[in-house]
């Protein structure tokens, strides 16, 4: 299972991408609201999420977190008692967490990539601590996936979905599409 953890400001195609793509690859993805079950994203879209971040069981059946970017959505995430305490489970359980455009300024702010690769949204690559930055699209390095920024969602959600399926099916998810 998947968290998509949704909070006031977040980017919306950084979002709605993994849980198009997970879901369209069989991967149960729930969506989580930071503050609330209503969200309003970057660009005033308003989202109703399918449980909020007291509802979120951290568990064996946890197989990735999905943490979007924009702003102020980075920083509602950064805040969140839940947020974090889902980073350390994953963290210390060895399972995926995947950040994109700002968000990975939170996991170097919990020293979670120092001597790995990582990429984020440009201006931000002093907060991710200890990083090599990479000139990639979508980096993943053991268990951490970032990557660049909206116009690659499509690409980091492509990427989740290679990691919890398998690369073939990623790859007909992505012809389906239209996108290769």
């Amino acid at each position: 299972m998947v968290y998509v953890f949704l909070a006031n400001g977040f980017e919306e195609l950084e979002a709605l991408s993994p849980i198009d793509v997970l879901r369209r690859a069989g991967v149960e993805t729930v969506t989580v609201g930071v503050g609330g079950k209503e969200i309003t994203a970057a660009h005033g879209v308003k989202f109703t999420a399918d449980i909020t971040e007291d509802q979120i069981k951290l568990g064996d059946d946890v197989e990735m977190i999905v943490l979007p970017g924009g702003m102020p959505g980075t920083n509602n995430l950064e805040a969140s008692v839940s947020v974090q305490s889902a980073i350390d489970f994953c963290a210390a359980n060895d399972r995926y967490v995947a950040a994109i455009c700002a968000a990975p300024k939170i996991l170097g702010a919990k020293g979670l990539l120092g001597g790995r690769n990582a990429i984020c949204f440009p201006g931000f690559e002093g907060d991710l601590r200890g990083a090599s930055i990479s000139q990639d699209h979508v980096v993943c390095d053991g268990r951490f996936v970032t990557a660049k920024g909206a116009g690659v969602a499509l690409e980091f959600a492509l990427k989740l979905a290679a990691l919890l399926t398998s690369d073939d099916k990623a790859a007909a998810l992505a012809k389906s599409l239209q996108c290769r």
